[in-house]
């Protein structure tokens, strides 16, 4: 009777873990808080899980969320590669892709990527041609035939028609969106009201990945 009486005590003591556990796992649901891309998209390292924002330079919703996403990668550990892709369904926001490309091909985004947000969102400075453009780099120490050069590679030009082309791949319809791992897609909408409730579906779609990808390599 002690031992029958200890048993259901255990069972007891364990039902919050197991239903915290349970909400957990059901807290955030495909088709309602995310959705499942019909056809994954590759991703640059399959040993890491990829987390990918599309932005645009002149969305100001990308601008106030770009310290929370920085924040939010900083704490990420080196299993976890935070990827940014300019999105594009007009020539200006055409423009500004090739704007991010440049300063990439110049390994400059760490200097140029807030200056660019900063232009647009806070000077009214809307980086809508090259002039514009190379004065800006120009700031930051890049020459005018070293912009010229790089803005107008075949190589920028090359990414900037790729990004086009992954547009539909991604099934983006507005900026900020969130890709995981070239599968799941996270938007702010009904069921997902805020940017930092988006995170939060970001962290839960990462931890999923990083557990099937560590089971994977058992």
């Amino acid at each position: 009777m002690i031992k029958r009486t200890l048993q259901i005590a255990l069972i007891i003591s364990m039902l919050p873990v197991a239903v915290s556990s349970f909400a957990q796992i059901e807290r955030y649901v495909v088709g309602t808080h995310y959705t499942e891309l019909p056809n994954p998209v590759n991703t640059n390292d399959a040993s890491k899980v990829e987390v990918l924002e599309a932005f645009w330079y002149g969305c100001s919703h990308c601008f106030r969320f770009e310290p929370l996403l920085t924040a939010w990668e900083e704490a990420q550990g080196d299993d976890v590669e935070v990827v940014r892709f300019p999105a594009l369904w007009n020539n200006l926001m055409k423009i500004h892709a090739q704007v991010y490309y440049t300063a990439e091909a110049m390994d400059k985004v760490d200097v140029l990527h807030e200056p660019v947000f900063n232009a647009i969102n806070l000077q009214g400075n809307r980086l809508q041609n090259e002039r514009q453009i190379a004065a800006l780099f120009a700031e930051y120490g890049v020459s005018q035939d070293e912009f010229e050069t790089a803005f107008n590679s075949f190589s920028v030009r090359t990414k900037v028609n790729q990004a086009e082309k992954r547009m539909q791949d991604y099934q983006i319809r507005s900026t900020p969106n969130m890709i995981v791992n070239g599968k799941y897609l996270v938007t702010t909408g009904q069921n997902v009201q805020t940017q930092e409730e988006m995170l939060e579906v970001v962290e839960f779609l990462v931890e999923k990945e990083l557990q099937s990808l560590r089971s994977s390599g058992d």
